[in-house]
């Protein structure tokens, strides 16, 4: 292990222990909890809110996308854009996302977080 992987993997391993950076664990973690509510996409689908993630510094907000480009029926973070990555796997696929992004969904323009 080189230098700059291990100071990738320690990293990854501190902010998502203390619950910073967000990855597929985190969202089925997320899904857990608002269960129920329409918190989750399955539970708001027909009224026309999409999955969405916000980056909290600057306001940016991205639909969830398939890797097609197609809306996601799903938060899911592999598609997003590459300056929001983490880490990403040998594909290029996003695993982990930067600390300040929070997944939510998008009506009408507007962001709406889980709570």
């Amino acid at each position: 292990m080189t230098l700059g992987t291990a100071n990738a993997f320690f990293r990854h391993v501190f902010l998502t222990s203390i619950g910073i950076a967000m990855d597929e664990h985190t969202l089925c973690q997320e899904n857990l909890e608002y269960r129920g509510t329409r918190g989750i996409s399955q539970n708001n689908k027909t009224t026309g809110f999409s999955p969405a993630f916000r980056e909290e510094k600057t306001g940016r907000i991205e639909i969830a996308r398939l890797s097609n480009g197609h809306p996601a029926p799903a938060h899911i973070i592999s598609w997003l854009p590459v300056d929001w990555a983490l880490t990403r796997d040998e594909h290029g696929a996003i695993m982990e996302l930067i600390p300040d992004i929070v997944s939510g969904f998008v009506r009408q323009g507007l962001f709406y977080t889980r709570k």
